[in-house]
C-alpha cells in the first residue's frame, strides 16, 4: 500500500475522531492497560491544552508546559514536547512533521 491509499479506518476516524485519525496516521498507539501509561486517557483537547481522566480525577495539560512519553512497540520510547502539538487537533492533521533520529 502506498501512502496515498486511504484504509477504511482512516475515513472511520476522519469522521469520528479526528485525533485518532492523526495518531494512527502517524502509528502511535496508546495501550490502556500498559503499565507504562502513567496518566490516563485522553477525553478532550483545545489548541492549548489536553484533559486527561486519570480514573479519579480530570487534569487540564497545558500543552507547551509538557513532555509527553510514548511508549511503542519494541520497547521503542519517544518523547514529544507538547509545544509541537500546539493546535487544534483538526488543523494538526494537515500539519507535516520531520523525522528525527
Amino acid at each position: 500500500m502506498s501512502n496515498n491509499d486511504v484504509t477504511g479506518m482512516q475515513v472511520y476516524y476522519y469522521y469520528v475522531c479526528k485525533r485518532k485519525l492523526w495518531y494512527f496516521s502517524n502509528e502511535l498507539t496508546m495501550e490502556s492497560e500498559n503499565e507504562n501509561v502513567k496518566i490516563g486517557k485522553i477525553i478532550d483537547e483545545t489548541r492549548n491544552t489536553i484533559v486527561v481522566d486519570t480514573g479519579s480525577q480530570e487534569k487540564q495539560l497545558i500543552k507547551d508546559t509538557v513532555v509527553f512519553t510514548l511508549y511503542l512497540p519494541e520497547n521503542k520510547k519517544v518523547s514529544v514536547d507538547g509545544k509541537y502539538i500546539v493546535a487544534r487537533p483538526e488543523d494538526r492533521i494537515k500539519k507535516k512533521f520531520k523525522k528525527i533520529r
